[in-house]
């Protein structure tokens, strides 16, 4: 009787994780990433060419699809502007979810940082450049903490700029790539 509640517990436990690593290998290959699994490189939609945006626009945009260009990988990923630029964040980064979850900011930060941003199905070429400190941080923990963590309270923003000075939290600026194609 014990045989076969384990084999019946093992089969219940398996069938959902053979699903979940079918779904997310499955999902490498598509052009950007799925709700839960990474995608693969973004390939539809028009790229972006001229000057700089105006990247307020971003405000109203929730989520972006970013890929890297190295290692060739996508995910869906919080936005937002301060002073004309363009920045993204990676929190949960001294954590072991974090380690494992977020290794698109371990593998930007240590390599070259090419990557391209999907937005409103508009491609950009950028280049992530890690931001730690400095008088660029008070305006972009002002927009994250306005657009994502309900309000732009002084507490807020001084648990923001806390996290990112701790490290648990890392800001990186979407930068213009001078000229580099895919």
């Amino acid at each position: 009787m014990l045989r076969i509640i384990l084999q019946v517990v093992g089969v219940i436990v398996l069938i959902p994780l053979v699903t979940i690593a079918t779904l997310r290998i499955d999902n490498q290959d598509a052009d950007g990433p799925s709700i839960l699994f990474p995608g693969g490189e973004l390939v539809s939609g028009e790229l972006y060419t001229g000057h700089e945006p105006d990247w307020s626009f971003t405000d109203d945009v929730p989520t972006i699809e970013l890929q890297l260009v190295d290692p060739l990988s996508s995910r869906t990923i919080f936005v937002m502007e301060s002073d004309g630029k363009v920045y993204i964040p990676s929190g949960y980064m001294r954590s072991v979810l974090g380690r494992i979850w977020k290794d698109w900011a371990f593998q930007a930060d240590a390599g070259d940082g090419l990557a391209v941003a999907r937005i409103k199905g508009v491609r950009y070429e950028r280049q992530l450049i890690r931001v730690m400190d400095g008088e660029v941080m008070a305006g972009v923990a002002a927009k994250l903490a306005q657009k994502y963590s309900g309000g732009e309270t002084p507490e807020a923003v001084a648990a923001i700029r806390k996290s990112v000075a701790d490290g648990d939290t890392w800001i990186f600026e979407m930068a213009p790539r001078d000229g580099a194609s895919l």
